[in-house]
């Protein structure tokens, strides 16, 4: 897994050979990342990275100059590894939060203009996540909600869907924050 673009292009993270996520391939990221950068000075936004597994979305976040990024592992391996990489990249932009994603969810104390989610393509009810998002107070007015999940899902008929990019097996869906 490398990062792929901004300051710390090219740098190599190696969480392990027992590691349990699954990583954002690097094509997907630097595709998804291009077509963020098209509406977005990340300089001036807030990202919240959920289900961030080997955090490499949050590092993407920081090597093009996003100052304010929150992430949340539940997993204390993964969250060990994120906290490592971290201090060795020295990206004080981000801040790891070791909890349950959904709990976090639910308390949504500050908002974000990018939410990211990855969830386990396995989670029992991923076809929730939109609706768990966008219904709380996590997302500020004119905000995206992206969702990485596997090919049989299809979120198009979500009345807040704006569109589908698809890499090989990975598949974001993108939902807008209704101005309601």
């Amino acid at each position: 897994m490398r990062i792929v673009g901004g300051e710390y292009k090219g740098r190599i993270i190696k969480p392990g050979k027992n590691f349990r996520a699954r990583p954002t391939t690097d094509i997907a990221k630097e595709s998804l990342f291009n077509i963020l950068a098209n509406s977005y000075d990340f300089s001036e936004i807030k990202a919240l990275d959920l289900f961030s597994g080997t955090g490499s979305i949050s590092y993407e976040f920081a090597s093009r100059g996003c100052e304010n990024i929150v992430l949340v592992e539940k997993d204390f391996h993964h969250y060990k590894f994120i906290r490592s990489t971290i201090e060795e990249l020295n990206l004080g932009s981000i801040n790891p939060v070791k909890g349950d994603v959904f709990k976090f969810i639910e308390k949504g104390t500050s908002q974000f203009d990018i939410i990211f989610a990855d969830p386990p393509y396995d989670l029992k009810n991923l076809d929730r996540i939109p609706d768990l998002i966008l219904s709380s107070k996590l997302l500020n007015e004119n905000s995206l909600l992206i969702v990485e999940h596997p090919k049989n899902y299809n979120f198009s008929k979500h009345p807040q869907f704006q569109e589908l990019r698809r890499y090989g097996n990975v598949h974001f869906s993108f939902f807008s924050k209704s101005n309601n």
